[in-house]
C-alpha cells in the first residue's frame, strides 16, 4: 500500500507540475527573447480562467469553446500589455520594467475584483473523461491529470518544433541571441516580441483553465501563487530554456507534493524554495540553463 500511495503522490505531483511547466514556458519564452520578467503573467492565467468561466457558465457554451475563447482573449491581452506597458520601456533599466510589470499585475487583479467580485466562484471542469482506477481503488488517475500531462507534453513538443523549424521560430531565436544583429538582418524585432507575448499569454490561458479544472475555485488572486511557483520552476530548470521550463515545472510539482505528503503542508513552499536555492548555488544557470560569458 505504501508503494501505491507513493505512486499516487508522484502522479499528483506530475499533474500540478505540468501546470507549472505550461505557465513557466510563458515566462521562459518572454525572458529568453525580450530579456524581461513579465510578473503580470500569473494574472493573465486568472483572466483566461474567468474568460472560460463566463463562456461556459453564463453563455452555456461547450468547454472547448471556453478554452478557445480564453486563449484568444489572453492572446489579445498579451499583445495589448506588451504594446502599451512594455514596448515604450525598451532600452531602459530593468528595474523600471519590473515595476511596470508589478503595476500591470495589480491592475488586472483589481479589475477582476471590480467586475466579478472577491467571492470565490465554482469552476466547472472542462474534462469529462472518467477516472482510471487501479489496484482495487488504491490508485486513482483522474481525467484532469491525464489531460493536463498530455497537454504539457504536446505544448512542449509543439513549441520546440515551432522555434526550431518555422521562420518565426528562427526569428525568435535570432532576437534572443542578438537583438541588434537580428534587426540588421531584416528581422522585425517588435513583431517578434509581440508574437512571443501572444504565445506566452495563450499558454497562460490554457494553464488557467487546467488549473481551475483541477482545483475548482476561481477568484482574482487565482494566478498569483501558481505564477510565482511557475517562475521558480523556470529559474529551476534554466530560464530561457523550453525543456528546462518543463523539467523545472514537473520537478517543482513533485517536490511540493511529496513535501506536503511526508513532511509538512505548512512548510512545503519553504522546502521548494530551499531546493531552488541549493540548485542555484550548485548550478546558477539552472538545470538546463547555459552560462553565458559576456565580453568586457
Amino acid at each position: 500500500m505504501k508503494a501505491v500511495k507513493f505512486l499516487q503522490y508522484l502522479i499528483n505531483g506530475i499533474s500540478i507540475g505540468s501546470v507549472y511547466a505550461i505557465i513557466a514556458l510563458g515566462y521562459t519564452m518572454v525572458y529568453g527573447i525580450a530579456r524581461m520578467l513579465n510578473f503580470a503573467h500569473g494574472d493573465v492565467i486568472m483572466v483566461g480562467a474567468y474568460a472560460s468561466y463566463c463562456v461556459t457558465s453564463y453563455l452555456g457554451l461547450p468547454a472547448p469553446v471556453g478554452v478557445l475563447v480564453a486563449a484568444v482573449v489572453c492572446t489579445l491581452l498579451g499583445i495589448l500589455i506588451e504594446g502599451l506597458a512594455y514596448k515604450p520601456l525598451r532600452g531602459v533599466p530593468s528595474l523600471a520594467v519590473l515595476i511596470t510589470a508589478i503595476g500591470v499585475s495589480y491592475f488586472l487583479q483589481n479589475a477582476a475584483q471590480l467586475i466579478f467580485g472577491s467571492a470565490p466562484k465554482n469552476f466547472k471542469s472542462i474534462v469529462t473523461m472518467k477516472p482510471l482506477v487501479l489496484f482495487n481503488g488504491g490508485l486513482t488517475i483522474t481525467g484532469e491529470v491525464i489531460v493536463t500531462v498530455l497537454a504539457c507534453v504536446v505544448i512542449m513538443i509543439g513549441l520546440t518544433l515551432f522555434t526550431g523549424k518555422t521562420k518565426m521560430g528562427k526569428s525568435m531565436r535570432a532576437v534572443s541571441e542578438d537583438r541588434d544583429a537580428a534587426q540588421l538582418m531584416g528581422i522585425n524585432v517588435n513583431r517578434t516580441i509581440s508574437i512571443t507575448f501572444a504565445i506566452g499569454s495563450a499558454l497562460a490561458a490554457i494553464a488557467g483553465v487546467l488549473l481551475c479544472s483541477t482545483v475548482p475555485t476561481l477568484m482574482p488572486t487565482t494566478g498569483s501563487m501558481p505564477g510565482i511557483r511557475a517562475f521558480t520552476a523556470a529559474v529551476f530548470g534554466g530560464i530561457g530554456s523550453i525543456p528546462g521550463a518543463m523539467l523545472g515545472g514537473i520537478l517543482l510539482g513533485v517536490i511540493e507534493t511529496f513535501s506536503k505528503a511526508y513532511l509538512s503542508t505548512q512548510f512545503s513552499d519553504a522546502i521548494v524554495f530551499l531546493v531552488l536555492i541549493v540548485i542555484l548555488l550548485v548550478k546558477p544557470a539552472g538545470l538546463l540553463g547555459k552560462n553565458v560569458q559576456e565580453k568586457v
